[in-house]
């Protein structure tokens, strides 16, 4: 059965459980109309009047009810790990200069696999790790809702 959506959801503590889900990489959650498929094989035209940004967790609002869940797909990551903190903060910085979408923890920054990141990361003192993870990357600075939050982009 297709769906079609038009609207978008960060979830609140008590929304009602989706229907299905939909698998998504960091590149593949910024979009604004695309035949998403989904992990039951159905398919979802989503159709939204803006691109936007999904992050895990949001809510495809499907027309005539009911939700589709964005979950973060598994990607190939580097887990890059500093000498001290004031050492991670450097790395974040060249990260940074570079606008390199970065998933920010605490002892740890994920990013996308880039030989040639690695080498200057490395170059840097960094230790860097091949590692399998969804990918969360912090939104820029420029997105208009903060995450967690209940909104529509729809």
């Amino acid at each position: 059965m297709p769906y079609r959506s038009t609207e978008v959801l960060t979830p609140g503590p008590s929304e009602e459980a989706p229907l299905h889900r939909v698998n998504l990489t960091h590149d593949q959650r910024h979009l604004r109309r695309k035949l998403l498929h989904l992990e039951n094989e159905d398919v979802v035209m989503l159709d939204l009047k803006a691109a936007v940004m999904l992050a895990d967790g949001d809510l495809l609002v499907l027309e005539g009810g009911g939700y589709i869940e964005v979950k973060a797909a598994t990607e190939e990551l580097y887990d890059i790990r500093a000498r001290n903190p004031l050492h991670l903060i450097e790395l974040a910085w060249h990260l940074g200069n570079r606008h390199l979408p970065a998933a920010i923890e605490e002892g740890r920054i994920l990013i996308a696999r880039d030989p040639v990141i690695r080498a200057m990361l490395e170059g840097l003192g960094a230790t860097v790790t091949e590692v399998n993870l969804p990918f969360h990357p912090l939104r820029g600075a420029y997105h208009q809702h903060g995450h967690g939050d209940r909104h529509s982009h729809g």
